[in-house]
């Protein structure tokens, strides 16, 4: 049943890229902006969403270690506004930049909606982000600092992800 469930999701993301991808001139492998920025956006949200759900898991594996605690909450709190702030001033820069880049593109390709540098960095932080979640394991200060990064990063990937919105991201574009 899950097979048939992620088959059918392959299904449907394959067949909303090959319709967003053909290009008026049929050359292979031309993307449309809109597609790129779709992905983009995508990309961006479903990791602030996954941060944000495994910075509230360490939370509460924390809050198991000392039950009745506040810290849990303080540093839920904490993550949460320092990811407002970052995503208001740090990450909301790098959406524009990176819409600007991929508006600029002459040739769009599907695997462009992201610079070459932002993927190796994406990596980087994945594998980061994996090896101090495993450290981090049953050391109550550990969990609660590994979480408040998590909470921060996603909460500021969330609030950054307006700029998609406000620039008309997905709007129809000539390319």
């Amino acid at each position: 049943m899950r097979e048939q469930n992620l088959d059918d999701l392959c299904s449907i993301v394959l067949e909303y890229i090959m319709l967003f991808t053909k290009s008026e001139n049929g050359r292979r492998g031309i993307a449309h902006v809109r597609t790129l920025n779709v992905l983009a956006a995508l990309v961006w949200c479903l990791g602030g969403i996954i941060l944000v759900v495994k910075g509230g898991k360490l939370l509460a594996g924390a809050a198991s270690l000392f039950p009745g605690s506040l810290w849990p909450w303080v540093a839920a709190v904490a993550g949460l506004l320092l990811g407002a702030v970052k995503g208001k001033f740090l990450f909301s820069r790098s959406c524009k930049n990176n819409l600007s880049r991929i508006s600029g593109l002459r040739h769009p390709r599907i695997w462009q909606f992201f610079s070459p540098g932002f993927f190796v960095l994406l990596f980087l932080m994945i594998v980061a982000g994996a090896i101090l979640s495993r450290l981090a394991h049953a050391s109550f200060p550990a969990l609660i600092g590994v979480a408040v990064l998590d909470l921060a990063v996603g909460a500021a990937l969330l609030a950054s992800s307006r700029v998609f919105w406000q620039q008309k991201a997905f709007g129809k574009s000539d390319s």
